[in-house]
């Protein structure tokens, strides 16, 4: 796939640190996607963060609502190397409690489509996908969204496009890493608050400053979190949050096994 540059702010105010699952047992989702990726856990204000390096996007579970196959609007993508490598994540993940899931696929399909134990479905895709080459492992977030909202986050985060085709758009940060994509129209209505969401930290400034800039680009005001965050919501409805910058202060780590990823 070709890549295409599109127009981001020059000044922002919001860093992207995570995307946040809600999981009946975030306990046990968290400790799977440590070992899956290979990623410690650090604890901060905010519960269990897995850290992402390298331009790789940090995942977070919370306690709330499991996932549900065919309602979550957001799921992972994880590269292989090789099919070795592919066959090993596959059986890394079902040894660790995952299942393989039945979303449509086709038998020529080479990706391979799985659920964690909170039951958000993920993509081990196979080696070769020149779209996510470079990307490391966790090579993307792919979501239901309008093309509206894949250009309010490259200009909420200051990211280009790297797509943006046939109403399909996807943002990479200037330093490379996980993309996020979004695959335009039609989105599935919304019927409920969302059980994943994107979470910001403000940078320099407050983050009610921070909240407002977002607001001036699109996104609309939901409420107070109860830790304290700005809960916003982008132009489709997605729910999202911006914190003050607290992410790792009196952190402590713990490290976990190595796995087939290291």
């Amino acid at each position: 796939m070709s890549r295409q540059s599109g127009v981001y702010g020059l000044v922002m105010h919001s860093r992207l640190v995570a995307v946040t699952f809600e999981a009946d047992d975030p306990v046990r989702a968290t400790r799977f996607w440590a070992a899956l990726l290979g990623r410690e856990v650090v604890e901060d204000v905010a519960g269990a963060l897995l850290p992402g390096e390298d331009g790789q996007l940090g995942l977070r579970f919370v306690p709330g609502r499991a996932g549900r196959p065919g309602a979550n609007r957001m799921h992972l993508h994880l590269t292989s190397v090789d099919l070795d490598d592919q066959e090993r994540t596959v059986a890394t993940a079902l040894e660790l409690g995952g299942r393989h899931l039945d979303v449509g696929q086709r038998p020529e399909d080479r990706h391979v489509v799985l659920a964690d134990p909170a039951g958000y479905e993920f993509c081990v895709i196979e080696p070769g996908n020149a779209y996510l080459a470079g990307c490391g492992p966790l090579g993307e977030l792919a979501g239901e969204g309008n093309r509206e909202v894949g250009l309010f986050w490259s200009r909420a985060l200051g990211w280009p496009l790297v797509w943006d085709q046939d109403q399909e758009t996807a943002i990479q940060s200037p330093a490379g890493g996980t993309k996020i994509a979004w695959g335009g129209p039609p989105v599935p209505p919304k019927t409920e608050p969302n059980r994943q969401r994107l979470e910001l930290v403000a940078a320099a400034v407050g983050r009610q400053a921070a909240a407002d800039e977002l607001i001036s680009l699109g996104a609309t005001q939901v409420g107070i979190g109860k830790d304290g965050s700005v809960v916003l919501a982008d132009p489709d409805g997605n729910e999202f949050s911006i914190a003050g910058a607290r992410v790792g202060q009196s952190a402590t780590s713990t490290v976990r096994p190595r796995t087939a990823r290291d």
